[in-house]
């Protein structure tokens, strides 16, 4: 059996965690920029080390009021420390839960700026190291992927079921109709079809029906074949 990742974002305040991680095989866990605390990560790493969920650090701009979806011009250096900041809190806490950080992945404005931007994509790479070694990377194909594969990091390529696609691939903003998809079924029926394509796919944990459309897309996935296995 081929195996296939199912990812989402946890940590954020927003949805129902520990129900998530009984369905997901990846946890994104938010590490303060952009939402949570040092409470929730600790609660979110010690029920994923119970559930032998994979824990991977979503990191950030330094942007709670815009939830990480402002784009922001911030330098390499500074960049560069406030991931490895991330990084570092999220380590310490998976340790303390018996677990360790698998990868890492931006989130929102960062995620879309390091598809295109070198220097951001850098700061991101020599910030998401634990260690002495460079975390694996979760993306879409682009500059970030790009460069980790250069520097002899393991990629994760993923996909996005529950959002719209521009020609190009990249994602349909926000803001634009059919941006975000909320029918479970076609959400799911979606996952089954980018798994032949991708390492992973991801649910996002950021709305109410979050559960139950994670469940719909596991269901699907394992009817088709598909062995869940963490990153």
């Amino acid at each position: 059996m081929r195996p296939i990742d199912l990812n989402a974002d946890l940590g954020e305040e927003v949805t129902d965690d520990a129900a998530l991680l009984t369905v997901v095989t990846s946890a994104n866990v938010a590490c303060g920029y952009h939402a949570g605390s040092e409470a929730i990560m600790r609660a979110v790493c010690r029920d994923a080390a119970a559930r032998g969920v994979s824990v991977g650090a979503q990191v950030s701009y330094d942007d709670r009021p815009g939830f990480g979806r402002v784009a922001l011009d911030v330098p390499y250096a500074t960049l560069r420390a406030q991931v490895a900041d991330q990084v570092r809190t999220l380590a310490a806490l998976a340790r303390e839960a018996g677990t360790e950080v698998r990868y890492v992945k931006p989130h929102g404005a960062l995620y879309h700026r390091v598809l295109d931007d070198e220097e951001q994509a850098r700061a991101v790479l020599d910030g998401s190291v634990v260690d002495g070694v460079g975390l694996p990377v979760l993306g879409m194909p682009g500059v970030l992927l790009r460069l980790a594969e250069e520097a002899g990091r393991a990629t994760h390529r993923e996909g996005f079921p529950d959002r719209g696609v521009l020609a190009s691939g990249r994602l349909l903003p926000r803001d634009r109709p059919g941006a975000v998809l909320h029918d479970p079924a076609a959400i799911a029926a979606r996952a089954v079809e980018l798994a032949s394509d991708v390492r992973s796919v991801c649910v996002h944990g950021d709305h109410p029906g979050a559960v139950d459309t994670a469940r719909a897309v596991r269901r699907a996935l394992e009817a088709g074949g598909l062995a869940l296995v963490g990153l």
